[in-house]
């Protein structure tokens, strides 16, 4: 028993073949062997020509497995493809019978949606290209390789389509230093980039707008003859990728996106070219709540002043400091719209149309304080007069010199306008009796000019009486009423009218 673990022990560590990597493993069986010894077991001679011969099995694919090594990695393949410091694979496109040309496939996913400026007309987008294509040079066998069926490479070593963005405003920064080849002749260029482009914009239905914003993708290079370009026309496949891919939206809301392909004549040369379509709808809801709605509480403010008394400056000043405040939020949308829209957008519409029903209620106002005044005016003067009249009066009865000519026509004038004072009232019964006579003759003598004057006052005065005090107030507090009932009347229609032909118009 001795012996033969002995000779078991000697076989194991004389293996002149035997690696390096396998030594922990002879050292567990080792120990696996005392331990079955020191439990009373032992191997016969069968077991130990098994045994050596699985060991010799072990060397000879360890063998193979070290040769196997020699070219299992990216650098037995890039020799083998040639690929290393020569750029004959850079130069040119990669055909071998020129007249055929080069067909690029290209899918466009929406990797968000960063911003959509209205008044410059451009769309800024982050998108994802991939583009496939078949280089004949491109190929090894994966068998030959350990099963190496793609790997990446610097892109400077192989050829390229000029892919170019037809709307695109601003140049792409974004350099990608890799592409993927793959053992079956098909290369594979991915690119994200962040892309400013041209998009006409519609604003007619602002904010509701629904807008359409193109990406041609076309090469400048290569005619229709030697390049063409090949992309998927389903419609809902490609909107599911993007739709998948999207990671932002900010203030839109992605739809779908659309492809075609085109060909279009460049400089007197044909070039295919691929049309990808991005629909997307604006988030209206913060509009609506600070700017529309603004309006409309304005607007219900301008009603509430009719409830403001008409005396005073109070109501014009509060009516006018709405319509400024008004004029601020049409400036605000002057800001945000652009200025070559080809109609004019409802929400224009909306305030010009606000505006207009505040300023026609301002001017009301204006009126109706006029007519007010125009009562009050009367009696400022009356009363101016009276004034001047008494004082008038007063001064030819302080010089009194006992002459019944001047007393007689100082009150003569003075009964005119008011009634005469007590003192020239107690003189004239003193003097009544002893002048009667005198009086009367004087009044006889006076000329015919102050006769006439005389005349003339009673008789403006006689319809001065006949006018209803207050008459002008009286047709303004008329003409207010059913000014308050017209207005509400106009400004409900025009709200139905521009909400309906916002909801059901469509963007052109």
């Amino acid at each position: 028993m001795i012996f033969a673990g002995f000779l078991f022990l000697l076989l194991l560590t004389g293996g002149s073949s035997w690696n390096n990597t396998e030594q922990p493993e002879l050292q567990d069986d080792l120990k696996s062997n005392h331990s079955v010894e020191e439990r009373g077991k032992t191997f016969n001679n069968s077991e130990l020509k098994e045994l050596s011969s699985q060991l010799s099995k072990n060397d000879k694919d360890n063998d193979y497995k070290v040769a196997e090594d020699d070219v299992c990695n990216y650098h037995k393949v890039i020799e083998f493809l040639k690929l290393k410091n020569n750029g004959t694979f850079s130069m040119v496109r990669p055909i071998k019978n020129p007249q055929k040309p080069t067909w690029v496939s290209i899918q466009l996913s929406i990797l968000a949606i960063l911003d959509v400026r209205e008044t410059d007309q451009t769309f800024v987008s982050y998108i994802g290209i991939y583009v496939t294509w078949y280089n004949p040079y491109i190929y090894w066998n994966p068998r030959n390789f350990c099963d190496i069926h793609r790997m990446r490479v610097p892109a400077d070593l192989l050829w390229k389509p000029d892919l170019t963005i037809e709307e695109m405003i601003e140049k792409d920064k974004a350099t990608i230093p890799f592409i993927t080849i793959n053992s079956n002749h098909l290369v594979e260029y991915v690119k994200d980039i962040m892309v400013v482009s041209m998009c006409k914009m519609q604003v007619y239905k602002f904010p509701f707008d629904v807008q359409s914003c193109t990406l041609s993708f076309k090469s400048i290079t290569y005619p229709e003859e030697e390049l063409k370009f090949q992309a998927t026309e389903n419609k809902s496949l490609i909107t599911e990728w993007s739709r998948e891919m999207l990671r932002n939206q900010f203030e839109w809301l992605f739809i779908d996106i659309a492809s075609k392909i085109k060909t279009e004549k460049y400089f007197q040369e044909n070039q295919s070219m691929v049309i990808y379509t991005v629909t997307m709808k604006r988030h209206s809801a913060l509009y609506i709540v600070n700017f529309l709605v603004p309006i409309l509480f304005f607007f219900f403010l301008d009603l509430a002043s009719f409830l403001i008394s008409d005396y005073g400056g109070e109501k014009l000043s509060f009516k006018v400091t709405v319509l400024l405040a008004v004029t601020v939020m049409q400036l605000i949308l002057n800001e945000i719209l652009p200025s070559s829209s080809n109609r004019i957008p409802l929400i224009a519409v909306y305030c010009i149309g606000m505006f207009g029903l505040m300023m026609i209620s301002l001017l009301e106002t204006i009126l109706v304080m006029y007519l007010i005044e125009k009562d009050s005016e009367p009696k400022e003067n009356k009363a101016d007069k009276n004034g001047s009249l008494s004082e008038e009066c007063g001064d030819k009865q302080g010089n009194y010199d006992g002459d019944v000519k001047k007393w007689t026509h100082c009150a003569c004038v003075c009964n005119v306008f008011e009634e005469p004072p007590s003192e020239l009232l107690s003189v004239a019964k003193e003097d009544k009796r002893s002048h009667l006579t005198e009086e009367s003759n004087s009044l006889e003598k006076l000329p015919d000019e102050l006769s006439e004057a005389v005349k003339t006052l009673s008789l403006l005065l006689s319809r001065k009486e006949e006018r209803k005090p207050d008459s002008w107030t009286r047709v303004a507090k008329k003409l207010d009423i059913i000014f308050f009932y017209v207005y509400i009347t106009v400004a409900t229609l025009f709200l139905v009218v521009i909400f309906s032909v916002w909801i059901n118009a469509k963007d052109e």
